[in-house]
C-alpha cells in the first residue's frame, strides 16, 4: 500500500484546512487508518484514528471536538478535516495503514504502511 498525503498548507489561527491521503494498492477497505502529527523537536504524536467501515472513531484529547476523521473506502481516501486551528497543531501530518487490524488503533507500533507527510502550519 502507498499512501500520498495532500491539503496541508499555511493557515491563521481559527482557520480550518482538510488533509487527504489517497491510498494505492488492494484491501484499504479492511485497514485501520490513522493519522499522526510531529513537530519539530518533538515526538510523533497520535491524532485521530478509524476503524475499516468508518464507523469507530477515536481522537487524541487536543484535537477532540475540532478535527474530524473520515474515509471513502470507494475512493481508497482517508480525510483529516481540522476546524478551529491553534498555533501549537503545527506540524507535519502523516496518515498510516494497518494491515494488521481493522479496528481503531491508537499505537503506532500499529500501523505498517505509512505515507510521506504533509506540512501545516498554523500562524497567530
Amino acid at each position: 500500500v502507498q499512501l500520498v498525503e495532500s491539503g496541508g498548507g499555511l493557515v491563521q489561527a481559527e482557520g480550518s484546512l482538510r488533509l487527504s491521503c489517497a491510498a494505492s494498492g488492494r484491501a484499504f477497505s479492511s485497514y485501520a487508518m490513522g493519522w499522526f502529527r510531529q513537530a519539530p523537536g518533538k515526538e510523533r504524536e497520535f491524532v485521530a484514528a478509524i476503524n475499516w467501515s468508518g464507523l469507530n472513531t477515536n481522537y487524541a484529547l487536543s484535537v477532540k471536538g475540532r478535527f474530524t476523521i473520515s474515509r471513502d473506502n470507494a475512493k481508497d481516501t482517508l480525510y483529516l478535516r481540522m476546524n478551529s486551528l491553534k498555533p501549537e497543531d503545527t506540524a507535519v501530518y502523516t496518515c498510516a495503514a494497518s494491515s494488521l487490524y481493522s479496528s481503531v488503533r491508537y499505537q503506532p507500533s500499529a500501523y505498517d504502511y505509512w505515507g510521506q507527510g504533509t506540512q501545516v502550519t498554523v500562524s497567530s
